[in-house]
């Protein structure tokens, strides 16, 4: 199986896609502004108890308060709140962490208000993204992750992954980072960290160990609450923090700052490796390229088709998401109903799968399968759901199918379900239904090149336009293209862009800004 990561930067957004054998299992995209995402740690202040729910409401600059239950302030609360009162108490000097005491755990069964006050700072972590009408969900137990460790302030304990099997290793790995780890911190030891050296650990660590000096230093200086104290690194670097293995083929990348991002952190944990990072530069966009735009297109819709003219329809409400398999108008098998409805749902648990991952989709799935009746279908029906999930990162949970034939998972959420748009409002009629007549679009598209070349003094530029379109205007010997460029200087660049309507076009100048050319009406 190769891998690949394709990453498209554009001045308002990230969007990274992972490609398993051509197929995209992965995207992820993402607003370049957007500040409250899980990672990040804020100094906030105490908003409003809720002693019913035995929680509070923290101020953390988001709209909505963000919540942080009693449960998630962590056992060593009382340690880090002292600590956070001696490190404000004097903005000049850091008060060191080797110092700090490690006072009585609080206790498991205690309520909120004997701990917090109304007005009182806390440094706090996001676990949980805002989703839909809730606020971000808060942690004071800090952790700072790594590829190979999680460094945890205020925690005695090194805690090794419980996929790595071989008790000689564990206990090397425990052994060793009991040696080396510094006073007050625990660290939770992840699966990748399996056969590592000592020195590859203790780099991780120092680095880790720098993330919680600036945080705390941060925390030190900062006069205005809320405050932003450490920010996840950029989603890219995160993304393959978490996802990257050996395997990797190649990591395609379009931005010159993401691209040396990308090559610096993958020469930190894999420095035989860094070749495998590749600057994209060609003309097409980077996802028409590698054919993910018309992935995306495909996958993302209400309904879903996979193979033989079965199809899925996948709904998102409130409470749950809801899929309904159903079989189309495909071909019944010889072999009768039974055999039909198997080989449709084992089709639609494969896609399945590949659909949460790909949507990123959390919380309770119902998916109805078509009926079947022996008991042996529903089973291998099952198993092949839970080998299916097995590649996916998410703690997730499925039960077999119930008496009505429905298969209940539940995905561990912690930021809103993927959801690109596919049906869009014309952008050729801006939704009014009526267009001028497409034979005279070449004749628009040349009065703006005119406009461009000669008013606006503009000589060199890209024009995007439809495959389709581009395919007619770079047609034959002496072509439309050609004609243009014979008449208005050879800088104008013809680009097919899969992203495009039928009748779309846009304008780019040398350093690939858009230009917009008011296109609701017409320059004469």
């Amino acid at each position: 199986m190769t891998s690949e990561l394709v990453v498209d930067v554009q001045p308002k957004e990230i969007s990274i896609a992972l490609m398993e054998d051509k197929n995209l299992v992965e995207f992820q995209k993402e607003e370049r502004n957007l500040s409250f995402s899980v990672g990040n740690m804020y100094v906030g202040k105490v908003r409003k108890l809720m002693p019913g729910l035995n929680a509070c409401f923290v101020d953390v600059g988001f709209e909505k308060d963000a919540f942080l239950h009693y449960l998630d302030l962590g056992p060593q609360f009382h340690s880090y709140q002292k600590y956070l009162k001696q490190v404000i108490s004097d903005r000049k000097k850091l008060y060191p962490m080797s110092k700090a005491s490690m006072l009585p755990d609080i206790e498991k069964d205690g309520t909120i208000s004997s701990v917090l006050q109304q007005g009182q700072e806390v440094i706090v972590q996001i676990v949980k993204e805002p989703i839909s009408t809730k606020g971000p969900r808060l942690t004071c137990e800090l952790s700072f992750a790594g590829r190979y460790l999680v460094l945890i302030p205020f925690n005695d304990k090194v805690s090794v992954s419980q996929k790595i099997k071989s008790s000689e290793e564990r206990a090397r790995l425990k052994q060793l980072l009991q040696s080396i780890k510094p006073k007050n911190f625990g660290v939770i030891v992840r699966t990748v960290a399996e056969g590592k050296r000592v020195a590859e650990l203790d780099a991780e660590l120092k680095v880790l160990l720098k993330h919680w000096e600036e945080t705390i230093t941060k925390v030190q200086k900062a006069t205005k609450l809320p405050s932003l104290v450490y920010e996840e690194t950029s989603r890219t670097v995160a993304m393959l923090r978490d996802l990257f293995n050996p395997s990797y083929e190649n990591i395609y990348v379009n931005d010159e700052t993401v691209f040396n991002e990308v090559k610096d952190y993958v020469a930190l944990i894999a420095p035989e490796r860094t070749g495998i990072v590749k600057r994209y530069t060609g003309q097409l966009p980077i996802f028409d390229n590698f054919g993910i735009t018309k992935q995306i297109k495909s996958s993302f819709g209400k309904t879903v088709s996979y193979k033989s003219g079965a199809y899925l329809i996948i709904e998102h409400t409130e409470a749950l998401h809801v899929v309904d398999v159903n079989s189309g108008n495909r071909s019944k098998s010889t072999n009768g109903q039974e055999a039909n409805a198997l080989d449709v749902n084992l089709g639609a648990a494969d896609e399945l799968a590949r659909q949460l991952r790909l949507r990123d989709m959390g919380g309770i799935i119902v998916v109805d399968f078509i009926d079947m009746n022996l008991a042996e279908n529903r089973q291998k029906l099952y198993e092949r759901m839970c080998q299916n999930m097995q590649k996916d990162r998410a703690k997730h949970n499925i039960l077999p199918l119930s008496k009505f034939g429905l298969m209940q998972i539940t995905r561990q959420r912690v930021r809103p379900a993927m959801d690109v748009t596919t049906d869009e409002d014309c952008p050729v009629c801006f939704g009014k239904g009526k267009i001028k007549p497409s034979i005279l679009f070449t004749d628009t598209l040349e009065s703006k090149i005119d406009y461009m070349v000669n008013k606006l003094k503009v000589k060199k530029f890209t024009l995007h336009i439809h495959p389709y379109v581009a395919a007619y205007v770079n047609q034959g010997l002496m072509s439309m293209k050609r004609k243009w460029q014979m008449k208005y200087g050879f800088g104008i660049k013809i680009v097919p862009n899969q992203n495009l309507a039928f009748l779309q076009y846009k304008f780019f100048d040398m350093n690939n800004q858009e230009m917009d050319m008011k296109e609701e009406f017409e320059i004469k």
